[in-house]
């Protein structure tokens, strides 16, 4: 195991996708990620479809599982069971990490509230999520994604216009959740190395969603305007975004006036047009600009129009299905497909992680150092024998993480030995 996380051990109590998906970003970065699922699975173990078929006939597994849970090893425990939470202390005492996206509460119930984590472990780095954040009148909400959109102000700026909000298409406001809280904890991990002390890291589905209101908050927030959908062209900027051409549509973004003047002169647009001299005036006037602009694009044919508008330099681009993203040389060049060989399901691709990293010399020659072999998503329990064997191991005779990790999917792929072998 390779990565700027390696030799760091986090405990995975997260389900559904916001937890799953920081953990599986620390997992990316090298860090060893043991998942605690319960004895039913992580839920979306049976969120389909699509479910695909395993090679030997045995239990299909959910994609959506699939997208947020690699580099992972899994074990499932009762934690209101003695022996179960028992080995879950065990785990912590020897944890850098742990994740939770318990209600608020929940966790502490079942024994392993603030305070005892920080007795048992007081290096131990916290990321708690929840829904609409751990304090105040609405606290104990549970936290969905499409609810927190829409609490959130998103769906209210997202779709054709004001009387149709509409969600976004993937679940942003988990995935924003997911990238806060690595982001906290690596921070939170800082922190540690100076105090020696660890902490607990808060974020909920509400806050990242709120945060990442960018322009449209300020716009709020200063100017008193309220924003609203606007379908496919920007709210203060103008000309940009989806505009027909012949037998299709390109996007363009153009940034500042003097893109707008290449663009007229490009397609013989009137540059001297008061209605269009600044911005300001495009916005006021999008909807004249857009249909100036269109029908100077008819007659030309997405790629023909593509063309033109690189050669002046104008930022503009297809929109493209997943399945052309996939397909796209320039995707793969930046490493955003990832092989994993799955216990169940042979060889499959998973999109990668968004994080490329490099050394330089001294002569500026850089060398990739980015995570390239990836553990696949976890069958359920798979780990749980070589997890607990490790645990019952002195600490004086067990492998370092590093050597334990090492050892990898192979051996995994013996239920007899576990991950790790028979020499533990």
């Amino acid at each position: 195991m390779t990565g700027p996380l390696a030799g760091l051990l986090v405990v995975d109590l997260t389900r559904a996708l916001a937890g799953p998906q920081a953990a599986m970003m620390l997992g990316d970065l090298g860090a060893r990620v043991v998942k605690v699922e319960s004895p039913a699975g992580d839920d979306t173990r049976s969120w389909g479809p699509p479910f695909v078929a395993a090679e030997d006939g045995g239990a299909a597994e959910s994609t959506y599982f699939l997208s947020c849970n690699r580099n992972k090893e899994s074990i499932t425990l009762d934690l209101k069971a003695e022996g179960d939470a028992h080995v879950l202390a065990g785990l912590i005492e020897r944890a850098d990490v742990l994740l939770e996206n318990y209600k608020p509460g929940a966790l502490r119930r079942l024994g392993f509230g603030a305070e005892r984590l920080m007795a048992l472990n007081p290096r131990l780095v916290v990321l708690s999520i929840s829904g609409f954040g751990h304090d105040g009148p609405e606290a104990a909400r549970a936290g969905y994604d499409q609810i927190a959109q829409g609490e959130a102000g998103l769906m209210s700026l997202t779709g054709p216009d004001a009387a149709h909000p509409q969600r976004v298409g993937v679940p942003i406001a988990d995935l924003l959740a997911g990238m806060n809280g690595a982001f906290g904890v690596l921070a939170a991990l800082r922190e540690r190395d100076r105090t020696g002390r660890g902490q607990i890291v808060r974020t909920s589905l509400l806050a990242s969603v709120v945060a990442a209101h960018a322009f449209q908050g300020t716009r709020w927030t200063v100017a008193g305007e309220r924003g609203t959908a606007q379908g496919n062209h920007h709210p203060t900027i103008a000309p940009y975004g989806l505009f027909r051409c012949a037998g299709g549509s390109v996007q363009i973004a153009c940034g500042n006036d003097a893109m707008w003047h290449r663009l007229c002169a490009a397609f013989g647009l009137p540059a001297d047009d008061p209605r269009y001299a600044g911005n300001a005036d495009r916005v006021a006037h999008r909807d004249s600009l857009t249909a100036l602009l269109e029908a100077a694009f008819a007659p030309l044919g997405a790629d023909e129009l593509l063309r033109k508008l690189n050669d002046v330099g104008i930022p503009a681009g297809r929109v493209r299905t997943l399945d052309e993203v996939y397909e796209w040389e320039q995707t793969r060049s930046q490493r955003l497909l990832v092989d994993v060989e799955h216990e169940s399901l042979g060889k499959i691709s998973l999109p990668g992680s968004a994080l490329r990293m490099f050394t330089v010399d001294a002569a500026g020659t850089e060398t990739e150092s980015t995570r390239t072999a990836h553990r696949p998503p976890p069958l359920l329990n798979a780990d749980a024998d070589a997890i607990r064997k490790w645990l019952d191991t002195p600490r004086q005779d067990r492998p370092d993480e590093a050597t334990v990790a090492a050892r990898g999917v192979a051996s995994r792929r013996s239920p007899s030995r576990g991950q790790y072998g028979t020499r533990l």
